[in-house]
């Protein structure tokens, strides 16, 4: 076994190779505190037939019992995998494939196993630094290594690899992967970070991803692997000159077409008369025909833009597309938004729950409920095509929590607002950046639907196009400019700062200084899009007749027992008698719904009645229980109960309790007493009009009577014996 180990924030890393899963091409077992990983990765021998692609999939997956769990369900194993193995399978795709070469196309896998978990230190950052080891040290090519971490931010201060408790209280999480010279892949949100703080963020990542990278090298130079033969690219150069030749100028006809299916259209209509063409003088070279036209497209495409700072659509650089905004797009959902910019198009709509209503995650470390969530989802019609519908793809869970994640930090409080929210994107027409269309709807569709966010949230796709020397960043990006270009970088936030990034690219790297200078240019179009849309919905309006009234209250939670009652029965009975729906949790919050507002208040003061502290004089309309011959007790609250003595029943003389009152009569009663044991005396006549020429009865009772015993009479001797 070979093992490195090195210190990053404070705790040992460590890489070793050689003695588990030895029969794959490459394998290690990455340890940070006691969360371990396995990552083996492996190539196909030989290469499908037909494949104009790289194949490589890349599987995160948690085990239960990293975490000393069982998992939930029927079955108790790991099912299909969940969102959060999902989006760590895209954060450790996204960095590691731009660096296989482009003619290396055998199927590639990346399998990484969560095996241990300690609860502290999150595994999803362990998956990039093992994904980068295992191949490096495998024979299969690639460029690398890289290496991933996590910033945080406490008390203003940035922190390596936070714990899972520090992250409680951080107001920035950033995964950032790197080589040794930049940044390569960045993901996270922040509660409003500016761009200056989110570069600095940066930079101080990049110093621990220099070391683990020293610490992969030290693992590479150990193992001393020999790489497979990279394939060497296939050219026809009789068949590009000439193809080249004859559809040049028609593609620099066709890229100034501005409507995207007008473009596409016509890029098909080439790909095939050329195809037809050259049929008899390059039989069966349809393929490398049309290889030819889509690299002659991106090589003019990027051309356009480079040398002449226009782009296919006739924008300039840093131009928005067109943007128009329907609020309340729909007349009977809780809250809904069309934004469409350009031809991308999303309708995101808001629905209000209950605590009923939350999500219920069964994670490998802990089980947690979620009150806010935002789906995407991308139909095929949205591009005009016909397309497999099945379950959702790995792309609409990725871009549906950038979008939640952007959103986040200005939800409000669930106290202020005690609502399960979801939003619901639906890409009704896509031509680049629907993922930032749909934290634009989300932010229309709460205001529009009353959510007290704090302010609007835009986002805005950045793209790059590099030559050598030569650059140009993009504003709000095609879908042709995130196709043929160099970057993606998304950027959403508010007027005061940054909420979430997400930056990919194909190539190896780029500057920070370029980085600082796409985020400057992303900070003038967010504040474009962010005036049109307060200039659409200004602040929350009134709440849907639709949607559920909730109300709240924080009640003592040593009295949530006495609410609930013995088998329910308190909360059963005020459930049936308002027809609310009513949740208590352990910290003593109580919500009430219902969509009559007055049925909620009814609710609610129920709630007080049974779980106040009742206090001498009060006065309350209670109901008769059962009889005594001492008195009667009365309920005055469900469930609670006191006694009103016989004596307190008149003014004048009771002699029979039955005379007042019999079980089910309403009484109107005053706390009179509460003793040591907290037992409630109450007064019937307390609230009663004193009899004119009343005299109090006299206190030398006969024997049998209240209060009567011996009283005036001789006393009995004790007998000795």
């Amino acid at each position: 076994m070979i093992k490195f180990n090195t210190e990053i924030g404070g705790r040992t890393l460590s890489i070793r190779t050689g003695k588990v899963a030895r029969q794959s091409a490459g394998s290690v077992i990455v340890q940070y505190g006691d969360t371990m990983i396995i990552t083996a990765v492996n190539a196909a021998k030989d290469i499908r037939e037909g494949l104009d692609f790289f194949p490589l999939q890349v599987e995160y997956r948690e085990r239960h019992y990293a975490g000393g769990k069982i998992p939930g369900g029927f079955f108790k194993r790991e099912a299909r995998p969940s969102e959060k193995e999902v989006l760590t399978s895209r954060l450790t795709d996204r960095p590691i494939r731009p660096l296989f070469p482009k003619t290396f196309k055998y199927e590639t896998q990346v399998i990484i196993t969560a095996l241990s978990s300690d609860g502290e230190n999150p595994p999803d950052i362990l998956a990039g630094i093992g994904a980068s080891a295992a191949l490096s040290i495998s024979n299969i090519p690639w460029n690398g290594p890289i290496a991933t971490v996590r910033v945080g931010m406490l008390n203003d201060e940035f922190v390596i690899n936070p714990t899972r408790e520090q992250m409680e209280t951080s107001t920035l999480e950033l995964i950032v992967s790197g080589n040794e010279n930049t940044i390569v892949m960045v993901e996270g949100e922040a509660e409003i970070i500016s761009e200056d703080a989110l570069v600095d963020a940066l930079k101080f990542a990049h110093v621990s991803i220099k070391d683990i990278i020293d610490l992969q090298k030290k693992l590479i130079e150990a193992v001393d692997v020999a790489k497979r033969e990279i394939p060497a690219e296939e050219k026809n150069d009789a068949l590009e000159e000439v193809v080249s030749t004859i559809v040049g100028p028609k593609i620099d006809t066709i890229i100034q077409i501005k409507d995207k299916q007008e473009r596409s259209d016509a890029e098909s209509e080439l790909i095939d008369a050329t195809i037809a063409e050259f049929a008899e003088q390059f039989p069966e070279s349809e393929k490398e025909i049309k290889g030819v036209i889509n690299d002659q497209f991106k090589q003019a495409f990027r051309e356009q833009i480079l040398a002449k700072k226009v782009r296919s659509d006739g924008r300039k650089l840093s131009e928005i597309r067109p943007i128009t905004i329907d609020p309340s797009f729909l007349p009977r959902t809780h809250g809904s938004a069309l934004f469409t910019r350009g031809e991308t198009q999303a309708l995101v709509v808001l629905t209000l729950g209950t605590k009923r209503d939350e999500q219920i995650i069964d994670s490998m470390d802990d089980d947690y409920k979620k009150n806010y969530m935002l789906h995407y989802n991308f139909p095929p019609y949205c591009v005009g095509e016909v397309g497999r519908i099945g379950f959702t793809s790995r792309r609409e869970i990725g871009h549906g929590n950038l979008a939640e994640r952007s959103l986040k930090p200005v939800m409000p409080e669930y106290e202020d607002f005690p609502y399960t929210v979801r939003l619901v994107s639906e890409i009704m027409e896509s031509n680049g950046s629907s993922s930032m269309a749909s934290i634009c709807g989300g932010s229309l569709a709460l205001m529009s639907g009353g959510a007290p966010i704090k302010s609007h949230v835009a986002g805005i796709a950045m793209g790059l196009v590099m030559d050598g020397d030569r650059y140009a960043v993009l504003s709000d990006i095609l879908g042709a400019e995130d196709h043929l270009g160099d970057m993606d970088f998304k950027v959403a936030g508010t007027r005061e700062g940054i909420t979430a990034i997400q930056l990919d690219l194909k190539i190896e790297g780029i500057s920070f200084d370029l980085i600082t200078e796409a985020l400057a240019q992303a900070n003038k179009g967010r504040m474009h899009i962010l005036d049109l849309m307060y200039d659409a919905v200004e602040q929350p309006e009134e709440m849907s007749k639709y949607a559920p009234r909730i109300m709240s209250l924080q009640i003592n939670p040593e009295k949530i027992g006495g609410l609930i009652g013995p088998g329910g029965k308190n909360i059963k009975k005020i459930i049936a008698d308002t027809e609310c729906e009513i949740n208590v949790d352990d910290d003593g919050i109580v919500t009430v719904a219902s969509p009559d507002v007055d049925k909620c208040r009814d609710a609610i003061e129920l709630v007080k009645s049974i779980t106040m502290e009742p206090e001498v004089g009060m006065e309350f309309d209670g109901v008769v229980t059962r009889l005594m011959t001492f008195g009667a007790f009365v309920e005055f609250a469900p469930g609670r109960e006191g006694l009103v003595h016989i004596s307190e029943m008149n003014w004048e003389r009771t002699n029979k309790v039955e005379d007042v009152c019999k079980p089910g009569d309403p009484m109107k009663i005053k706390l009179i007493k509460v003793d040591d044991q907290g037992r409630l005396d109450f007064s019937r006549k307390a609230l009663l009009e004193k009899p004119e020429g009343y005299v109090p009865p006299s206190r030398n009772f006969d024997r049998g009577d209240r209060g009567g015993g011996n009283r005036g009479k001789r006393p009995f001797k004790k007998k000795r014996f």
